[in-house]
């Protein structure tokens, strides 16, 4: 896990800006705090900082091939490495143990196509001094980040947009559309951020930039989910495949030479990894999980260290409370650049603390809700699809995924989301799918009683629906749970990822999530939905998969909670007056955009568990830490960051 940067000038008699890199770096420092390099050859200067994990001693960066004809920049993890390697020695002579030499090598011999062969989370940078060119990649699922700006003079990139803004490259700006899909969806979408001008590289695609060619760069899409359906496996098959990649996947991503460790939420899919983790493992393994002292339903606990000592681990536990909140929200959403998903975040930074007080490398279970169809709203819209298929005889996937007969025994799980049925039942019964699932995900109920009308005017709900709409409604994915979780798979978990990153790469802890080997999606969303989803039962090929791994109390769960905050309980007590200052104070109000009179009713009145007084907070201390530039420091809660000066490496081979 890295933090990387870099400049190409468009004029090739124009020096690259050493310094303005070294910035990026210097604020890059939380990424990779182990070491340090910048390259930098006329026009073009690359950045690299170091978080060690393969190959501790010799695999700094930036790194060039045997004639420094091509440098590279890499953040992330290839796990294949050794058997890619194995392969390139024919050809290549390897100065180091890196799975970042394996990357120079493989891009020597295959270019762009270097990508079909990685399996690993990776965003990285390489310049071709041969084709006088950039090519920068990210990986299938979207697990390490690339942000990229283009003007007259330059090309720029980073791990992190903070970095392009403390350069001075861009410009603090809001984006508008950027803004109207974080107010919906909290998330943006697509390539789009919420500073204007600064793009990310979405996942699954690469980019190329010639300097003296291209206006902006030339984006590719290399991999996507494939939908096309096989129905001529059993879905034992699938089950026999999947625990094989499972196993395999774990395998891959205990490769370190530092310690590993796991998170531990309680539910199926951290139990799963751990379970399948720790029997692999050499050493101690460790778990880590999180709680709040608030009541019952903020404590999961129980079933963590249940597993923990299933899999004989050393178990760690963290307790953050409503003053940990006040004092690390602004900083966790400077670290953030752009808030993303929910509350979750804040808890998970105090996990992300704890591990790196013991590790330096964790596994967690991100992903499988959305490639395995574990969220309720997936049974809330099939429960809908159900009633208007028996009441109108309708058919609109052709074939009945799910009927009413089938889908009854599974609909206790739904007892627990009773606002979001009361909500979703309240209009717009029986519309298409697509203003259905849209409904469902929709994180504000009435923008326009909270923000005015230079933010959000009537046209922004329309258009934003039909954003949703170009995604949704991919013809390949011709299921209504396709459609769903296809949308998921693309937009809210990158947000998720995001997060992971992020709360990670605060404390320099490297985060590895083995259900998103790219293997596991392409196996999964190619199963037809009528076994994947079978009377709507949430995640039922993954359960199948994972029986025997788990204690019994694990697997026959029903209550999972997903890491719930007590945001609601503690803004009508020990968050009063720090929701307060913040939404209702003189520099929300100064700043014109808020309707003060819709948030002072939603913070008296906010359901439990809702996501609009959360999303309403991030974005003011968003726009506090970056378009009014308040200075954000380091809070005690945080561990203290040392830092290996960077160097600059030479431009002959070694």
């Amino acid at each position: 896990m890295c933090g990387i940067a870099g400049i190409i000038e468009r004029d090739s008699q124009c020096p690259a800006n050493r310094d303005a890199v070294g910035t990026m770096m210097d604020t890059l420092a939380h990424r990779g705090p182990d070491a340090g390099g910048i390259y930098v050859d006329g026009p073009v200067a690359l950045g690299h900082r170091r978080l060690s994990i393969i190959d501790l001693e010799s695999g700094r960066q930036p790194m060039a091939n045997e004639d420094q004809s091509i440098w590279l920049v890499f953040n992330g993890e290839i796990y294949n490495y050794l058997e890619l390697r194995s392969d390139l020695e024919r050809n290549h002579d390897f100065r180091t143990n890196s799975d970042t030499e394996v990357i120079l090598h493989l891009y020597e011999e295959l270019g762009e196509r270097c990508l079909e062969r990685l399996n690993g989370m990776f965003s990285f940078a390489i310049w071709d001094q041969r084709q006088q060119r950039l090519f920068a990649a990210r990986d299938r699922l979207g697990i390490k980040p690339f942000y990229w700006h283009a003007d007259a003079n330059r090309f720029s990139f980073a791990s992190e947009p903070k970095a392009l803004l403390a350069a001075g490259l861009v410009k603090p700006q809001p984006d508008p559309e950027g803004l109207e899909q974080y107010l919906t969806f909290q998330f943006c979408l697509n390539d789009r951020t919420m500073f204007k001008d600064v793009w990310r590289l979405e996942p699954g695609h690469y980019l190329i930039f010639r300097p003296t060619r291209d206006t902006s760069p030339n984006i590719v899409r290399y991999w996507d989910f494939n939908y096309e359906l096989d129905t001529h496996h059993t879905e034992d098959y699938y089950v026999d495949q999947l625990k094989y990649l499972l196993k395999d996947s774990i395998r891959l991503r205990l490769r370190s030479d530092v310690p590993v460790g796991g998170h531990m939420s309680g539910g199926i899919d951290s139990s799963t990894v751990a379970c399948l983790a720790a029997p692999q493992y050499s050493g101690q393994y460790h778990t880590f999980t999180g709680a709040f002292r608030d009541g019952p339903q903020y404590d999961e606990t129980h079933y963590a260290r249940l597993v923990a000592e299933h899999v004989n681990a050393a178990h760690h536990e963290t307790w953050p409370t409503a003053q940990d909140f006040a004092d690390v929200m602004p900083w966790l959403i400077y670290m953030m650049d752009e808030p993303a998903a929910g509350p979750g975040l804040f808890p998970q930074f105090f996990v992300s603390k704890l591990a790196r007080e013991n590790v330096k490398v964790v596994l967690g279970g991100q992903g499988g809700d959305e490639i395995f169809a574990g969220y309720a709203r997936y049974l809330v819209a099939y429960l809908e699809q159900c009633l208007k298929g028996v009441i109108f005889g309708s058919q609109e996937e052709g074939k009945h995924i799910v009927t009413w007969d089938s889908i009854e025994p599974n609909l206790s799980l739904l007892r627990q989301y009773r606002p979001m049925l009361q909500s979703f039942w309240r209009d717009g019964l029986f519309d298409e799918m697509d203003t259905r699932y849209f409904r469902l995900v929709s994180r504000i109920e009435d923008a326009t009683t909270l923000m005015s009308g230079d933010v959000w005017t009537a046209d922004s709900q329309p258009r934003m629906f039909t954003t949703f709409q170009q995604t949704f409604n991919n013809p390949a994915a011709k299921s209504y749970l396709n459609k769903m979780t296809n949308f998921d798979l693309k937009t809210l978990l990158p947000s998720l990822l995001q997060v992971e990153d992020r709360t990670s790469m605060s404390v320099s802890l490297e985060s590895r999530v083995p259900l998103l080997d790219h293997r596991i999606p392409e196996l999964i969303t190619r199963m037809p939905p009528t076994a994947r989803f079978k009377g709507g039962d949430t995640k039922r090929v993954f359960r199948e998969a994972v029986r025997d791994l788990l204690p019994a109390e694990i697997f026959n769960r029903k209550d999972k909670m997903g890491f719930p905050v007590p945001l609601s309980d503690w803004v009508k007590g020990p968050l009063r007056d720090f929701i307060g200052d913040i939404l209702l104070g003189p520099t929300a109000r100064g700043r014109g955009i808020y309707q003060m009179e819709g948030i002072e009713k939603l913070i008296l009145e906010e359901q439990k568990f809702g996501r609009q007084l959360w999303g309403l907070l991030c974005l003011e201390l968003w726009n506090r830490a970056f378009m009014d530039g308040q200075k954000i420091t380091r809070p005690s809660s945080a561990p203290p960051l040392t830092v290996v000066a960077a160097d600059e490496p030479s431009r002959r081979a070694s």
